[in-house]
């Protein structure tokens, strides 16, 4: 007889009162539409923040903010990153960037109906690796995987075991893999880390990774995504072994952030929190999110009493 969840006890992240934080701009051709699912990290005393933009052309390109404080933000006129490849000929979208040794290393998806192995439609949705020495321009790497639909993968802050690690999506569960050079990552290193479960209603239809994982003594604190019957998203939260990452440690039932607000229940995609990023700023984790794929938000909580309701 197959064991229900462990029931956790209740927990809500705090929405920052400025949300949201990042609207469209309607005088823009390429972000007119929606920014969301934004990738924010602390460099050289700034918060600097990537973000997925759509105007009416509907194609998803990467445009880049600063901040002082991470709450008010001023904005390039022009976007960082454009689709260039086959593999993103619909689009760049959902960035995740990790500074490892000196240099910023940007996940992001491209979208474009190409294979990559002389087929017109075997995936769409492509796992892309480039990086960076100024957060500006960016050198692609290529693709992780090719000829399937994989997404939400993001570069751990330090290699395991030397060498890079990530995690990435193969629908419906969360896969990790291993790297020596970020181009090649073998098949066979690969392997499941986490479904989703058919006993937690919120998290029944698929799960995937959200931001780069932040390092503990007690494990890799992980944030995750997942959508229902419903197609509603919703965030949750897991601590993983800091040497085996593929090894689950703790994983509560309840979500720790779902659509409450208007502008998260309602816009281009309605009913969706959708994050990116879980920043560590003093002993509180900030987490950027996507509202109903139209605006970018901030809630908060403090790292312990996140670390204290992983473990309850």
């Amino acid at each position: 007889m197959k064991r229900a969840a462990k029931q956790s006890k209740p927990f809500q992240l705090t929405r920052h009162p400025a949300n949201p934080l990042l609207v469209p701009d309607l005088t823009s051709p390429w972000e007119s539409l929606n920014v969301f699912n934004a990738s924010v990290i602390r460099s050289r005393g700034l918060f600097h923040m990537h973000y997925r933009a759509q105007g009416v052309d509907y194609i998803s390109r990467i445009g880049y903010a600063v901040s002082a404080d991470g709450v008010r933000w001023n904005r390039l006129r022009e976007p960082v990153m454009v689709p260039e490849m086959a593999q993103e000929r619909r689009g760049v979208e959902d960035p995740r960037i990790t500074e490892i040794g000196g240099v910023y290393y940007m996940a992001y998806c491209g979208y474009a109906p190409y294979s990559g192995k002389g087929v017109e439609y075997c995936g769409s949705i492509y796992p892309m690796f480039a990086r960076s020495e100024n957060l500006i321009t960016w050198e692609r790497i290529g693709p992780m995987v090719e000829g399937e639909d994989n997404k939400d993968h993001m570069l751990f802050p330090r290699k395991i075991r030397g060498q890079f690690c990530a995690f990435h999506r193969r629908r419906p569960d969360v896969w990790i893999a291993y790297s020596k050079d970020l181009k090649s990552w073998p098949e066979k290193d690969m392997k499941t880390v986490c479904r989703s479960r058919p006993d937690v209603e919120w998290e029944g239809k698929y799960v995937g990774m959200n931001g780069v994982p932040i390092e503990t003594p007690e494990g890799w604190l992980a944030f995750y995504h997942a959508a229902d019957a419903k197609h509603v998203y919703r965030l949750g939260v897991m601590l993983l072994d800091l040497e085996d990452p593929s090894k689950v440690i703790a994983r509560p039932d309840r979500p720790i952030l779902w659509p409450e607000e208007m502008w998260e229940m309602r816009g281009d995609v309605p009913n969706v929190v959708f994050s990116t990023t879980n920043l560590l700023v003093g002993d509180e984790v900030w987490v950027y999110y996507g509202g109903g794929d139209h605006v970018i938000a901030l809630a908060t909580a403090k790292l312990k009493d996140l670390l204290a309701f992983v473990r309850s």
